[in-house]
């Protein structure tokens, strides 16, 4: 396992694309959280609603590109043909999977920090009543919270290119379970309906049900990459 950390670190770190996709995570995390709270009306009573969580909005539009780092981690080694190198240096799969899902969740969560601690700081910055939270429970609560989403996008993606393979269907695939899925819900006239797929989709179901889609998409991934020829 150790030389399958190292290798896989070593591949991350020594391509630029992952570097700019974490960086543009936390600049566009910290830009759009900012601008969310830019627009709230506040009085002397307070700003209303939880100001915490509307800071850390930006992760919504940050995940996007955790999703394409996460597909990357893979799907570029398909399509140039280096996984077969990775599985001659790594002949057991799941050590190599474990390897890249150990690798990419260290990445993000470290962005992920950044970006949702430089979106609360950006926030006590134009919303004052976001200091009163300083400290709290609740606004830790929302920090591991975001940390913890962005990660899970990041391994859904990863499972899902590892069972796809190919680059732009994964992307899409992921994308639009974020996004269109969200969508489709408020277009459907029936309420009760509606709720349930809000419930069921991985933007807007909650944080366990963000970890049964990651959970899914990695024993998916796992199990087809070690049925399949490379």
């Amino acid at each position: 396992m150790r030389l399958a950390l190292h290798g896989e670190w070593t591949k991350l770190r020594t391509v630029a694309g992952p570097l700019w996709l974490l960086v543009g995570t936390v600049a566009v995390t910290v830009a759009l959280g900012a601008v969310a709270t830019s627009v709230v009306s506040c009085t002397a009573a307070g700003c209303g609603g939880d100001t915490m969580r509307l800071t850390v909005s930006g992760i919504y539009l940050g995940q996007a590109l955790v999703a394409v780092l996460g597909v990357l981690v893979i799907s570029g080694e398909y399509s140039s043909g280096m996984v077969r190198i990775s599985l001659t240096a790594i002949p057991l799969r799941t050590t190599l999977f474990v390897a890249k899902a150990v690798i990419l969740s260290g990445v993000v969560a470290l962005a992920a920090t950044v970006a949702v601690i430089g979106s609360y700081v950006a926030g006590r910055q134009v919303l004052p009543f976001v200091g009163d939270q300083a400290l709290s429970l609740g606004t830790l609560r929302a920090i591991g919270e975001a940390v913890c989403y962005l990660v899970l996008i990041g391994l859904l993606s990863l499972g899902v290119a590892t069972a796809v393979r190919d680059s732009a269907a994964s992307i899409g695939g992921v994308l639009g379970l974020l996004y269109i899925v969200p969508i489709i819900a408020q277009t459907i006239s029936d309420p009760d309906w509606q709720r349930r797929l809000e419930k069921l989709a991985p933007m807007t179901g909650g944080l366990g049900v963000t970890v049964v889609w990651a959970g899914l998409a990695l024993l998916v991934g796992g199990l087809l990459l070690r049925l399949r020829d490379s």
